[in-house]
């Protein structure tokens, strides 16, 4: 054998074999259907450089986004009864907790965590919709006390992301007691003087819409999240009209005044920062 097809032939082949490229380098925006390079994406925090629109983030996402140097503690949460319902319908309730568990390694459909946000202390809770839709069960109720206790033990805001369908309906009435069990939440935080601002994402609708993501001292919203309690057709089969152009978008809601404030993602840290600076206010010394 020659030192042709010994060494130079393998040489060439490796040169020009074809090599495999990963299938997820780039990605297309669901609105305006431009590519994104994946490092664009990812630099960009999800959000379309082409046309604006935000993509929907996981919580762990939220939370590198969100406190200063990506540098937060999350606290162990309170472990919820399984199935209290014993609930089947196409499958078994365990069976939906479990695929989601290994789909987005978590233990439900929220984290809470705590560190400094432009140099602030604050306490944040980001619900995960990739979760069974960040249905709200009675995890999700005990994670907003929890997170309402920790504000309130360390004298700092609490900062709510809601992203969710609404109840979760696998437990029933268990998880229409969380409404006014996260009512009570707010109001512990605000009942010791501190701030409860709500973070609305795309979606917020049902009843994380008719409790506490509603009852916040200020709501921001991200650019064109959908925000409501009922869908759009419920409404316009209910009412029997038709629905105004952007109804239940947080552009709409911010002109009707229902919510503060729209704010791009990529100035959401600086704007929490800005606006806890203003409420968490210190008492000013005495005049001499």
């Amino acid at each position: 054998m020659s030192w042709l097809t010994e060494y130079v032939r393998p040489k060439i082949r490796t040169l020009f074999a074809r090599r495999e490229v990963p299938d997820n380098l780039w990605h297309q925006c669901p609105a305006c259907q431009q590519m994104i390079f994946h490092r664009d994406m990812t630099a960009g925090m999800k959000v379309c450089p082409h046309c604006g629109h935000h993509m929907r983030g996981s919580s762990t996402e939220r939370l590198n986004w969100t406190f200063d140097e990506e540098a937060f503690t999350r606290i162990e949460l309170p472990k919820a009864v399984v199935d209290p319902l014993r609930f089947r319908d196409s499958k078994r309730y365990t069976d939906r907790l479990k695929e989601a568990r290994d789909k987005t390694h978590m233990d439900d459909a929220i984290v809470v965590a705590h560190g400094k946000i432009d140099g602030q202390a604050a306490v944040v809770a980001v619900m995960e919709f990739d979760f069974i839709g960040g249905s709200m069960g009675a995890a999700v109720g005990d994670a907003i006390v929890a997170a309402a206790r920790l504000a309130v033990l360390q004298q700092a805001p609490l900062i709510v992301f809601t992203a969710s369908g609404g109840a979760r309906m696998q437990e029933g009435a268990v998880s229409l007691m969380q409404m006014p069990r996260t009512v009570i939440a707010t109001r512990l935080v605000k009942d010791a003087g501190l701030p409860f601002i709500v973070v609305m994402t795309d979606p917020t609708t049902g009843g994380v819409t008719a409790s506490f993501a509603m009852l916040g001292d200020i709501h921001i919203a991200e650019p064109g999240a959908l925000i409501g309690f009922a869908g759009a057709r419920v409404i316009e089969q209910t009412v029997r009209e038709k629905l105004p152009e952007g109804f239940q978008r947080a552009e709409y809601l911010l002109d009707h005044g229902i919510i503060d404030m729209v704010v791009k993602r990529t100035e959401m840290r600086a704007t929490l920062g800005r606006v806890i600076g203003l409420l968490c206010v210190k008492d000013l010394p005495a005049a001499a």
